[in-house]
Parts: structure tokens; C-alpha cells; sequence
């Protein structure tokens, strides 16, 4: 990560969240109080393009076939990827590109 120095100091010391998972190209900083949590990404590992946000839904293969039916712009396909996570990225209207996984 760029500047993991400055982001844990960031997001660690001055917001008070947790580092909950750390995989070089993505570090996820949580809050323990509530869950919620952010995920700062530098280069995805398997996809062509970076997302913004991850959104996490019940049903990954439902939400990959109504993009594909809407005619959304798939970025990256719907596969299982190798940490065991299930995801697609999808380009939303105003061209960010979104990382739809499955919810634990």
C-alpha cells in the first residue's frame, strides 16, 4: 500500500478503527463498536480495474445475472476468487466501478 504509514495513522489512531485484514494490495479497517468497516484497495490482485466500494449482498449469483439482464457494464466476471471470496464488478451510471460480493 502506498501510504500504509499514513493510513493507519489515519484511520487507526485518529478514527479509532481496527485493522481486520491485510493483504499488501488490501488492508480492511474496521469499527469495533459496529462492523462497519472500509477497505482501502492499490491494485487489485485478479481484477483489471480498481473498485470504490465494496457492497456485499445475499445473493452474489442473483445480483451478477440481473446486472448482466440491466445491461450494466460487467468489469470484472463473476468467479470465485482463490481467498474464497465470490464477486463481480460492476460499473455503476456515473462510471465507478463497484466490487458486488457475496455477504458472509
Amino acid at each position: 500500500m502506498a501510504h500504509r504509514a499514513s493510513s493507519d495513522e489515519f484511520y487507526g489512531d485518529f478514527l479509532g478503527l481496527e485493522t481486520t485484514m491485510d493483504q499488501d494490495w488490501v488492508v480492511r479497517y474496521e469499527c469495533p463498536d459496529s462492523g462497519a468497516h472500509l477497505q482501502l484497495v492499490t491494485r487489485d490482485a485478479t481484477a483489471p480495474e480498481d473498485s470504490v466500494a465494496t457492497i456485499r449482498v445475499a445473493d452474489v449469483d442473483e445480483a451478477y445475472a440481473e446486472a448482466r439482464r440491466r445491461g450494466y457494464d460487467i468489469v470484472h466476471p463473476l468467479v470465485t476468487e482463490p481467498w474464497g471470496v465470490r464477486r463481480f464488478f460492476v460499473r455503476d451510471p456515473n462510471g465507478n466501478v463497484l466490487n458486488i460480493a457475496a455477504s458472509h
